[in-house]
């Protein structure tokens, strides 16, 4: 599997609208669906491709799966003003019926994270385990909802490539900037594969959502929280937002918003740890 891939789906299926939602499957022929899959969600202008050096470790402990969200890599962008959260959730959910899929260990990465509480408020009943990898049940602040606009106002205005190229650079740790360069232009050229337009309905679905923190606490099944010491878009605080028996809280030391990247082993060291001890 390439790191450079700029998507790593293998699959589609069209929804009820005609809109197509592409996928990757670690087991596309198998019928596999007796124990959970574990299903990974992506950030904001990215792609599947984020998880290109996760998914092979974790394809041991069974099937993986991988969607493009809405208006990003693959996927179709609906014409809509706004992408709810709910509206990600419902593609899922979707996604799940279509593979037969009767439970889901289910990560979500910044973005992803918004989607899977979404997910996790209306489907409870389908988690077999729930994680947030760099994200927050938190509500955008006032200052984040004003800038939700402005990024919509930018990528319509300017296309998608300006912004993900003034956008990526910040996700990653201040060190790594430099050092992993290679790694930064890649997630930009990710980014380009986004829909502008599909970019701009996120940004609004985003402003849109609602504080989510009962839901996390709420969740009947054990819980993963991660946040990398370094990330400047969501910091630790806002992710560590609950704690108890069933939760796990994971600080990736040296860590930007894109742990996935910046340090993979590790990250992916704590889903596996994480996944064991279900």
């Amino acid at each position: 599997m390439s790191k450079k891939q700029l998507s790593l789906t293998n699959n589609a299926f069209q929804l009820p609208s005609g809109e197509t939602v592409a996928y990757y499957d670690s087991a596309p022929q198998s019928g596999e669906s007796a124990s959970a899959a574990i299903v990974l969600l992506h950030g904001f202008c990215g792609s599947s491709a984020y998880w290109a050096e996760i998914v092979p470790l974790l394809a041991a402990r069974g099937r993986v799966i991988v969607p493009d969200l809405r208006g990003h890599g693959g996927s179709s962008a609906p014409q809509q003003s706004s992408y709810e959260m709910e509206h990600f959730a419902e593609d899922l959910l979707l996604l799940t019926r279509e593979l037969g899929l009767s439970s889901v260990h289910l990560f979500g990465h910044s973005l992803g994270g918004y989607v899977s509480l979404a997910f996790a408020e209306r489907h409870p009943d389908l988690l077999k385990s729930f994680g947030l990898v760099h994200s927050t049940a938190k509500p955008d602040s006032e200052e984040a909802k004003g800038n939700r606009d402005k990024a919509a106002q930018t990528l319509l205005a300017d296309g998608i490539g300006p912004f993900v190229e003034g956008l990526v650079p910040k996700l990653f740790a201040p060190e790594h900037r430099e050092s992993m360069a290679d790694a930064v232009s890649h997630i930009v050229d990710i980014g380009r594969g986004t829909s502008a337009a599909g970019a701009a309905a996120t940004a609004l679905g985003m402003k849109a959502r609602p504080d989510r923190t009962a839901v996390l606490e709420g969740l009947a099944v054990s819980r993963l929280l991660v946040a990398g010491s370094e990330d400047a878009v969501i910091v630790p605080a806002n992710t560590f937002t609950v704690d108890g028996p069933h939760v796990t809280q994971s600080l990736l030391e040296g860590s930007g918003h894109m742990s996935m990247i910046e340090a993979p082993e590790q990250l992916a060291g704590e889903l596996m740890a994480f996944l064991k001890s279900i």
